[in-house]
């Protein structure tokens, strides 16, 4: 099909040349919102281990001889602290499409900076465990309005062809956050007041602190969202900042063309609600919706966050020593490991990477699982060895599945739902990480009550990553290279398993959404001519 009136590569600052970095880095730089989630998840996971939060908020335990405190906290009180901030961030992740819809990507991602630092107020200054519990709760909001927003702005604002990778920043961020909180928990864990948790708590204002800034005085509103609201010359001026070219350029117009002409579609369909998001049309919304909420349901079941919320008592319990020192190892290979995602997802396409991850990771589960079962604890090769598999399966999710399914939920949806269908995408990442983080204690830990699964929970794990494979074949389509409005003509067109050819023909052919309905006319003409019906 015959392209626009410019045929390049098409999609906000795609037509910009590439060394034109601007733009790049301004959408790159809002996922530093990752670290918010990612340090939080880190510091809790080596709090509830320091002896004086233990001294504080636990009770005595004289059968304990590994900790020199006397003090421990209960399953239900682990589970509790560590949960409730997904339960928070599940209610967050449902506010964010309002927050979105009304005060802007921007504003809303600002907004939502406040509220987490309120949270870490209460957490920093609590002296019981109900203001410590209520301080988890705000953050766990700020932390899940954060990540329905920062996906959607960074889609909505970065070049398609390098979209991916800059989507994939957000979890990158949160690797780093973990790794950052390991290294501070275990520099800090040794001191014998309250400073030893106070510390990297509080440390938390500045990821907030610095976020809040740059979204202030360097980003722009994301100019989908400013079309949307009618105001046409802001979208302008935004787009003309995220691709440093004029703003009356022929690019820059185009590019405000095709954002208007995929709306003015949508909205001819009336405007969306929750209940629309699961409609099953023309468009495959409720396809699209739901193919959002489980992969990020499948992104959890993978129990990633078993070994970052639990690692360090886990490894502790192994019989392995340092367990802090081995957890900064794993937030290592997290960190790194991430880098040749954020590559591949562009050079080899988000499908194949997530089938490929899902495989890895599986494997990897269930050898953890089989060795653990098998050795004492006393076994130090056994131990290296569940060590380097840990390591493999975690170096699998960093390059695979832990930034593809943000980038997934952040270009699957059309402009119309899009707030709404990221903010139950998220809510169900929330969803899923509160259940397991809430049910783990008492399926890994022994005592009166608990399952004691122990390494054998990694089974669980094992068929968990078996099912998102599946999931990923029939599900997910390969979107690399597609503008978000040629992303509705794939879904539209094709199925997951024949996207990639359909991918490629948009590709070749130029396609986009003025062009299609520019040429509804002529390919009604031409059927009733007989002649051959363009595609």
């Amino acid at each position: 099909m015959a392209g626009g009136p410019i045929a390049t590569d098409k999609g906000i600052g795609a037509a910009a040349p590439k060394s034109k970095v601007a733009g790049i880095a301004m959408t790159a730089f809002a996922a530093f919102g990752g670290i918010l989630f990612g340090y939080d998840t880190g510091t809790i996971g080596g709090v509830i281990g320091m002896k004086d939060w233990l001294r504080l908020y636990g009770q005595p335990n004289n059968d304990l001889k590994d900790w020199p405190t006397g003090y421990s906290i209960t399953s239900s009180r682990e589970s509790l602290v560590v949960s409730i901030l997904s339960a928070g961030t599940f209610f967050g992740a449902l506010l964010g499409a309002p927050a979105a819809d009304i005060l802007g990507r921007r504003i809303g991602i600002m907004s939502a900076c406040l509220v987490f630092s309120l949270g870490i107020a209460l957490q920093t200054g609590s002296s019981n465990i109900a203001t410590f519990v209520v301080g988890r709760v705000f953050a766990g909001l700020g932390v899940g309005l954060v990540s329905t927003l920062i996906p959607m702005y960074q889609s909505e604002c970065s070049p398609k062809w390098i979209r991916g990778a800059i989507v994939s920043g957000y979890q990158w961020a949160i690797t780093i956050g973990l790794l950052l909180a390991s290294v501070i928990n275990n520099a800090t864990k040794d001191r014998d007041n309250h400073s030893s948790w106070r510390i990297p708590i509080a440390i938390q204002f500045i990821w907030a602190f610095i976020l809040v800034v740059g979204m202030f005085y360097y980003l722009p509103e994301s100019p989908r969202w400013l079309i949307k609201r009618g105001r046409e010359d802001a979208a302008a001026k935004s787009l003309s900042r995220l691709t440093s070219l004029p703003p009356d350029d022929p690019e820059v117009q185009f590019e405000l063309n095709e954002i208007r002409t995929s709306l003015q579609e949508e909205l001819a369909l009336g405007e969306y609600s929750y209940l629309d998001c699961f409609k099953f049309n023309e468009n495959k919304i409720a396809f699209r919706t739901l193919t959002g909420i489980f992969i990020q349901a499948w992104q959890q079941l993978t129990g990633i966050n078993f070994i970052f919320y639990y690692g360090t008592t886990f490894f502790q319990n192994s019989g392995i020593k340092n367990p802090f020192l081995i957890s900064i190892a794993t937030n290592i290979v997290n960190v790194f490991m991430t880098i040749p995602g954020m590559w591949g997802i562009e050079r080899f396409g988000r499908r194949s990477l997530l089938l490929w991850g899902a495989a890895v990771m599986l494997v990897c589960e269930f050898l953890v699982a089989i060795i653990g079962v098998t050795i004492s604890v006393h076994n130090t090769a056994g131990q290296r060895g569940l060590i380097a598999l840990v390591c493999i399966y975690i170096a699998a999710f960093a390059s695979t599945w832990g930034p593809i399914a943000w980038v997934i939920i952040g270009e699957i949806f059309p402009l119309n739902v899009r707030a709404k269908a990221i903010s139950l995408s998220a809510a169900s990442n929330w969803l899923w990480n509160f259940g397991i983080s809430y049910a783990t204690p008492y399926l890994v830990n022994p005592g009166k009550g608990n399952a004691n699964l122990g390494s054998k929970v990694f089974f669980i794990w094992g068929a968990t990553c078996t099912g998102a494979l599946v999931f990923t074949y029939f599900c997910i389509p390969e979107t690399k290279g597609l503008s978000l409005e040629q992303i509705d003509l794939l879904y539209q067109n094709s199925t997951p398993i024949t996207s990639a050819r359909y991918r490629d023909e948009l590709i070749a052919n130029d396609v986009h959404v003025s062009d299609v309905r520019g040429h509804a006319d002529e390919k009604t003409h031409v059927d009733e001519k007989g002649s051959e019906t363009r595609v």
